[in-house]
């Protein structure tokens, strides 16, 4: 077990490395110079190049990327070009929002997910399943923003049970904070529970089909038991790597949710400042978001070993 975990942190951790090359250098070569945006184009040359020195523009790239990833290492992202702040004080405010929306919607796609998978696989064939299959397609089909704008019409507009937009904020109550986040939690849990009632049926119908389930039925166990005991778990590695994917995609994905509902989280921090060339901003910013997809990869992969013992016994 333990040889299986190093294997996955050196591969966490090359990962990593090429992921910093690669965002650095991506956002590098965007044309364009943040300190001339900045200042505007009537700018004086010394005054331009003046600002550069001060924002660290003038060194080399491979200057620029040690000091970078150094700086990341020992906490601190460097400063906005713009606001003048300290990156990981804008990402830290802004990922108590992007955070828990993505927890939230997460918990919602699999408590829809679950019982609408497993209840599927347990009639095949019949009207329950066929219904399940239907929504599911139609939950696929539907674009999130346009299912959050019909949210929005329907629940903030005309019944006024929520807000339209905006966050209320974690100092007003935890209830009124979680009722900011309700609507944008739906919108993107919708289609991320389609895709895992799907996944869910799927694998439960190949376990059902296993010789060891036909054996726990000649033992005497009921369908239920059977599915419970023993599919249910077996089922459970391509679901987790959905649930890891969903994870991944809903910290790191939800920019245009995000700015239909005006959420001031990390999503529309990376939006505004790619309009604003703020270069420092987005490249912190993204690099924690590849950590935090790596990251669940990883305790995905941990989880497999605990689901599935023959991949320790492997390692």
């Amino acid at each position: 077990m333990l040889r299986y975990v190093y294997r996955r942190l050196a591969s966490l951790l090359v990962t990593l490395f090429v992921a910093s090359l690669v965002v650095f250098v991506v956002i590098e070569v965007v044309p364009g110079d943040p300190a001339s945006y900045m200042l505007g184009m009537n700018a004086q040359p010394d005054t331009v190049a003046a600002l550069r020195s001060e924002l660290g523009l003038d060194q080399s790239k491979p200057a620029r990327y040690f000091h970078w990833v150094t700086g990341m290492l020992q906490g601190d992202f460097g400063q906005s070009y713009t606001y003048r702040t300290p990156v990981a004080d804008m990402v830290s405010d802004r990922l108590w929002i992007s955070l828990p929306l993505a927890l939230f919607a997460l918990l919602l796609s699999i408590v829809i997910a679950f019982p609408a998978g497993i209840w599927a696989a347990s009639r095949r064939g019949g009207l329950a399943d066929t219904t399940v299959m239907g929504f599911t397609q139609l939950g696929i089909a539907i674009p999130n923003f346009w299912f959050a704008m019909l949210l929005v019409l329907f629940f903030a507009i005309k019944m006024r049970w929520f807000s339209a937009g905006g966050f209320a904020g974690w100092d007003e109550g935890f209830f009124a904070a979680l009722k900011s986040l309700t609507l944008p939690a739906v919108a993107l849990a919708l289609p991320q529970a389609a895709i895992l009632t799907r996944v869910m049926r799927s694998s439960l119908l190949d376990v059902l089909g296993e010789d060891f389930m036909r054996t726990a039925r000649a033992k005497g166990l009921s369908q239920r038991q059977a599915l419970l005991r023993h599919a249910l778990r077996n089922a459970l590695i391509p679901v987790l790597t959905i649930i890891g994917l969903q994870f991944s995609f809903l910290i790191a994905g939800a920019i245009i949710i995000e700015n239909v509902f005006f959420l001031p989280g990390l999503g529309r921090l990376i939006f505004q400042s790619i309009a604003q060339r703020d270069l420092i901003v987005v490249e912190s910013v993204v690099m924690l978001l590849v950590f935090a997809v790596v990251m669940v990869t990883f305790l995905v992969d941990l989880a497999y070993a605990w689901v599935d013992p023959r991949l320790r016994h492997r390692a």
